[in-house]
């Protein structure tokens, strides 16, 4: 599963440090940095991340504490967000406003390790359901019994193991930047479940979803990938050659 952070620290060598850090971690994407109140939320609000590494300083004049209670005006659900300090000064204030984690400057690689160790472990054990949200109304899905996506305009039909199929308002290429990795998109229109693939067909571009009727198609722009999900499959499977 991929992960999405962003750094709100003025200081340009602490950013190039966790940048040079976070090779090593390549479930990571960095999807923007910042020093300026706007810039950040504007990069938060865009991008959802789910890690935010923030400067508790105040050494660029943004107040970490109080950009944090002022999230809350805009999202529902925030991010992780841990501190970056030179001492211990705010870590109190960082428990009370539930950080995820307080590192000091220059991070240590050991250290960093240790919080992204800490994170994914937890998303895993989050991570087994899926809550589609629509206004008022919350309704949970169980990950692996999502059997494929596919696009319908600028929402999402969901087909499920036990036939039902559920409709969500937000586009695939959302779902595609949170689902773990036995998803996999094929089409524009189409993410598939590797789990429930029974068949993959080249010569007629087409995949077969076990437990179901349905074909999916492969377009020529995301046969790359089908090629990986062949690989993959083959791998976990006994081989009989022809």
């Amino acid at each position: 599963m991929k992960y999405k952070y962003i750094i709100i620290e003025s200081n340009e060598s602490v950013v190039e440090e966790l940048y040079r850090s976070f090779t090593k971690f390549p479930d990571y994407i960095c999807v923007g940095n910042s020093g300026c109140y706007n810039k950040a939320l504007d990069l938060i609000l865009e991008h959802n991340p789910d890690v935010v590494f923030i400067d508790v300083d105040n050494t660029s004049g943004l107040n970490a504490f109080n950009f944090v209670n002022d999230l809350y005006k805009y999202v529902h659900e925030l991010p992780r967000f841990i501190a970056l300090s030179q001492s211990t000064a705010h870590a109190y204030n960082s428990i009370k406003n539930n950080f995820f984690d307080y590192l000091l400057k220059p991070v240590n690689q050991f250290e960093l390790r240790k919080t992204i160790s800490m994170f994914s472990k937890i998303n895993k054990e989050q991570s087994s359901k899926l809550c589609l949200k629509s206004y008022k109304d919350y309704r949970f899905i169980d990950i692996e019994e999502i059997l494929f996506l596919k696009a319908d305009n600028n929402s999402t039909d969901f087909f499920m193991a036990d036939d039902s199929v559920i409709s969500a308002y937000k586009t695939l290429k959302s779902f595609e930047a949170i689902l773990p990795e036995n998803f996999t998109r094929i089409h524009n229109s189409y993410i598939v479940n590797k789990n429930y693939i029974s068949r993959i067909h080249f010569g007629k571009s087409k995949c077969t979803i076990k437990k179901s009727s349905y074909d999916i198609p492969f377009s020529k722009s995301y046969k790359n990938n089908v090629v990986v999900l062949e690989k993959s499959l083959s791998k976990e499977a006994l081989l009989s050659l022809n």
